[in-house]
């Protein structure tokens, strides 16, 4: 059984309306007047980081995530909750504490309580960690409301965190020093675009964070919202520092898009309606389902592989 085979059997006994169906990266329940927005991600060491990382680099993370899918609710982020999983190595964990606080700190989000547990020598490293948020407003986006004519945009840019897992496992070597730092701190340290979230959650028919991969993500929502979506891989927006290790042909572009580790936000919205915050308009959404993808005109063929599936 593959991950989806066993989210569908979890879907049998997720009744509850603020599961929304798990279909959704969230939960939402109301409390008063309010909206509560909770997530839950895992980490797991060898899957989710290198076993050379840096400890603080791999907490800092663990908050990014789970900061990055209440980023794509429009939710202010309340607290988080720990679950660590520990084995050998006093040194480790306390570097994994001081990244910790420097996440809490840079974010503003108070950690609120959690569990550890002894996992024993030979096991991976693994963590989870839940956030909890509070919702803008009335309208908390999911990923089924993508409308026909609406157009897909992407914050930020794409395929910084691939080139950066690149120059980490030696993969590829960036010549120059600034290149590969800022390759890098994509990769281990993403900025979860929660200002961004919140001004946009009002405006948006759907929006996501870009965790797997930008094509399997629009992917995601064409499927959930029942539509078409073209991506035009030539508009995928890509940084300086991507170009010049990488290259801006369609075999680098095509990396880029479906490399993840992105934690930008994806989102459809009438292309009239004035957005409040940078955005990059990378496709379209049409009557139909699926996904196509094509490049200055040219019908291109959809990779095997649109982004990192969970076995």
């Amino acid at each position: 059984m593959n991950e989806l085979g066993f989210i569908d059997r979890l879907k049998a006994i997720t009744t509850h309306p603020a599961a929304r169906g798990l279909a959704d990266d969230v939960a939402m329940m109301p409390f008063g007047r309010h909206k509560l927005v909770m997530t839950h991600d895992m980490m797991v060491e060898g899957v989710h980081f290198l076993t050379d990382a840096d400890p603080a680099d791999v907490a800092w993370k663990l908050v990014a995530v789970n900061l990055s899918d209440l980023a794509a609710k429009g939710a202010k982020p309340l607290g988080i909750l720990l679950g660590y999983g520990r084995t050998a190595g006093d040194a480790w964990d306390a570097a994994f504490v001081d990244g910790l606080k420097q996440a809490i700190d840079e974010f503003s989000v108070p950690l609120l309580g959690g569990d550890t547990v002894a996992m024993g020598d030979p096991a991976p490293r693994t963590f989870g960690l839940t956030a909890i948020g509070e919702a803008k407003g009335h309208i908390v986006p999911t990923r089924c409301d993508a409308k026909p004519g609406h157009a897909v945009y992407v914050t930020g840019t794409i395929g910084d965190a691939w080139a950066g897992l690149q120059i980490a496992t030696g993969v590829l070597h960036a010549s120059d020093i600034d290149i590969s730092a800022s390759l890098l701190k994509a990769h281990n340290r993403p900025t979860p675009r929660v200002d961004e979230g919140r001004a946009l959650s009002n405006l948006v028919g759907s929006m996501m964070d870009v965790s797997d991969g930008l094509l399997l993500d629009a992917s995601r929502i064409a499927a959930a919202s029942g539509v078409h979506i073209e991506i035009d891989l030539a508009e995928v927006p890509l940084s300086g520092p991507f170009q010049s290790l990488v290259g801006d042909d369609q075999p680098a572009r095509l990396k880029a898009a479906t490399g993840g580790d992105d934690y930008q936000l994806l989102l459809t919205a009438s292309p009239e309606t004035v957005l409040p915050v940078p955005l990059t308009c990378v496709g379209i959404c049409r009557a139909g389902e699926g996904l196509s993808l094509h490049s200055h005109g040219e019908r291109l063929t959809l990779p095997d592989n649109l982004g990192f599936v969970h076995d």
